[in-house]
């Protein structure tokens, strides 16, 4: 320090002035520090926010779809694309025990006759002649089927079907069906475990909010598929 006085060569102005410049100059370098954090909070939350909306997006446009627009035809590398989620999924002890087989028009002839859909709506003889799906994915297993078994195969389904409806299509998981003529039709070295119909959906369909203790069977009305669903409130073992 210099007691006080102004430094050698200079005024007690000009020290007022380089005083200002260097108080200005910390604000300055503050208000950017502070800026900054906020952008990164902020982009941080954003791209948590649009995350999250994308994938709660994608999972309400996952529905059941029994009625297809019998004019959009897959095609085979978008069945390939997604089957291909499965490389990146998780298997019960890394086994990988589930095998893929695409089904597109020309062969969709030796699917239909063997699975049966929608039987919580008997009446409607569902599908609709005119809306059949025209691609199905046959999922089997290379083991005897374990509860482990099962467990990838939820994975994998889910999966597959979100990819769909990310790419503008839609499907629908069919427990129902004969096996063994699946095996005998497609010539398949495994048994199916699971048919997964792919197409362009031609249904409009609403979820609609429930209690527990409501009737959980989706039904249709003026044309419109309702699909109730349990509330979170009533999920969440308190």
């Amino acid at each position: 320090m210099y007691g006080g006085s102004n430094p050698p060569g200079t005024s007690k102005s000009s020290c007022k002035g380089l005083f200002f410049i260097f108080t200005i100059s910390i604000m300055a370098d503050n208000y950017l520090e502070k800026r900054m954090e906020q952008y990164r909070s902020n982009s941080g939350a954003a791209s948590n926010s649009k995350s999250k909306e994308g994938l709660l997006y994608l999972l309400a446009k996952n529905r059941s779809m029994r009625g297809y627009d019998a004019s959009y035809i897959v095609r085979p590398d978008q069945l390939r694309r997604i089957i291909g989620v499965n490389c990146k999924l998780a298997s019960a002890r890394n086994r990988q025990v589930l095998r893929f087989r695409p089904v597109i028009a020309d062969e969709a002839h030796k699917v239909l006759p063997f699975i049966r859909m929608g039987a919580g709506l008997k009446e409607f003889h569902l599908p609709i002649q005119g809306t059949e799906p025209n691609a199905f994915i046959i999922v089997c297993s290379t083991i005897e089927p374990r509860n482990s078994t099962f467990v990838d195969l939820g994975i994998s389904a889910q999966s597959m079907l979100l990819q769909a409806v990310e790419m503008g299509l839609n499907g629908l998981c069919i427990m129902d069906f004969d096996g063994d003529k699946l095996v005998d039709s497609l010539q398949l070295p495994y048994k199916p475990v699971l048919v997964i119909a792919i197409g362009k959906g031609a249904e409009d369909i609403k979820l609609v909010d429930i209690k527990e203790g409501d009737d959980h069977s989706y039904y249709r009305k003026d044309g419109v598929h309702y699909v109730p669903k349990v509330v979170v409130e009533d999920l969440i073992i308190k």
